[in-house]
C-alpha cells in the first residue's frame, strides 16, 4: 500500500499535477531556456536538485515551526533555504560544469525565485505529506518539469522551423504551442487514481 501510495504521487507530479503545464508554475525558465535541448535538460536537473534538496531540508523545519507556533514565518524562511541551495548549486556548475554554466546564463540565479521550487515544498506541508512522501513529491515534480521541458523543446524546434505568419513569429506562437501542449496533459486526469487504486 505504502509503495502504491508512493508511486501515485510520484506519476501525479509527472502527468497529472505537473507544475508547469497544469499548475502553470515555473513558466518563466519554461519558456526561457527550451530554446536549446541542452540547456533545457541542464536547467531540469538543476531544478530537480533544488527541489529534492528544498524540500528534505524544508520539511523538519516546518515540523519545528509548527512545535514553536511560528508557522506563519513559513514562506520567508523556505525562501531562504531555496536562496542558499541555489547559490551552493551555482558555485558547484561554475566551478565543475562551465559550459552549463554559461548556457543557463541568468536563468540559474532565478530558479531562487521560481514559483515551482517554492511550490512543491508548501505544498508537500498542505497535503500533509510525511518526509519520504514529500522526497517523492519533489522528484516527481523535477521529473515532470523535465519532462515539460523535454516536450516544448522539440514542439518549439518544430514550429520555429515551420515559418509561422509573421504575426505569429516569436511569442505569440511560443505561447499557442505551450498552450496546446498544457492542453494535451488534461488527458490524463483520473489515469493515476485508477492505476494504483489510491
Amino acid at each position: 500500500m505504502i509503495a502504491a501510495k508512493l508511486a501515485a504521487i510520484f506519476f501525479s507530479m509527472i502527468l497529472v499535477n505537473n507544475y508547469v503545464l497544469v499548475k502553470f508554475l515555473g513558466i518563466c525558465a519554461f519558456l526561457g531556456v527550451s530554446k536549446n535541448l541542452d540547456s533545457a535538460v541542464g536547467m531540469s536537473a538543476a531544478v530537480t536538485a533544488v527541489m529534492a534538496i528544498a524540500t528534505a531540508v524544508t520539511w523538519p523545519i516546518q515540523q519545528l515551526l509548527n512545535a514553536a507556533d511560528l508557522g506563519y514565518l513559513q514562506t520567508i524562511i523556505f525562501i531562504l533555504v531555496i536562496a542558499v541551495l541555489v547559490q551552493l548549486l551555482e558555485m558547484f556548475l561554475k566551478k565543475f560544469v562551465p559550459k552549463l554554466y554559461v548556457s543557463l546564463g541568468i536563468y540559474l540565479p532565478l530558479i531562487t525565485t521560481n514559483c515551482a521550487v517554492l511550490g512543491v515544498t508548501i505544498l508537500n506541508i498542505e497535503e500533509g505529506y510525511t518526509y519520504l512522501e514529500s522526497i517523492v513529491c519533489a522528484v516527481g515534480a523535477g521529473v515532470g518539469f523535465l519532462l515539460a521541458m523535454f516536450l516544448f523543446c522539440y514542439v518549439r524546434q518544430r514550429v520555429e522551423a515551420a515559418h509561422p505568419p509573421k504575426c505569429f513569429e516569436g511569442l505569440p506562437i511560443t505561447l499557442v504551442a505551450a498552450a496546446i501542449v498544457a492542453l494535451s496533459f488534461s488527458g490524463f486526469g483520473g489515469i493515476i487514481e485508477n492505476l494504483f487504486g489510491v
